[in-house]
């Protein structure tokens, strides 16, 4: 099964540029309710992925700001726990299943590493449900 079956596009995935500050990235956060987005440079190209946590951490941690403040830092001034890892989009099922034991969202990125899109876990599971449904009929 090609796994670009189960791709959300970046046109309907938010995500945050490596140069977006920390209050736009809280913000954007926010309005989605997500707790964790894909970070990309503006070339397009997958960065990592940051968090609540990280943002929280680095804000006690690395700065001492208020919301006004938060306005000055970049997202690529707060250190990442860790990063979904991507996928490449001709990868195998088994490649994206392994990723997605462990992450909530798998980045998609094409030969380039240009991003293209988020694979969920909420998807993933959402087919095999219903593909094991059906074969239950």
């Amino acid at each position: 099964m090609n796994i670009l079956f189960f791709l959300t596009p970046k046109s309907e995935v938010a995500y945050i540029f490596e140069d977006e500050t920390l209050r736009q990235a809280l913000e954007k956060m926010e309005y989605h309710k997500y707790a964790a987005v894909p970070v990309i440079s503006r070339r397009g190209k997958y960065v990592g992925t940051i968090t609540e946590g990280d943002m929280l951490w680095g804000i006690k941690n690395k700065f001492s700001l208020s919301l006004k403040e938060a306005e000055r830092v970049t997202i690529q001034a707060i250190d990442r726990r860790s990063d979904n890892h991507p996928v490449y989009a001709d990868s195998k099922m088994e490649d994206l299943i392994g990723k997605a034991l462990n992450q909530n969202f798998v980045p998609v990125v094409d030969d380039q590493k240009n991003f293209i899109g988020i694979i969920t876990r909420k998807d993933i599971i959402r087919y095999f449900y219903e593909k094991s449904r059906d074969v239950d009929r």
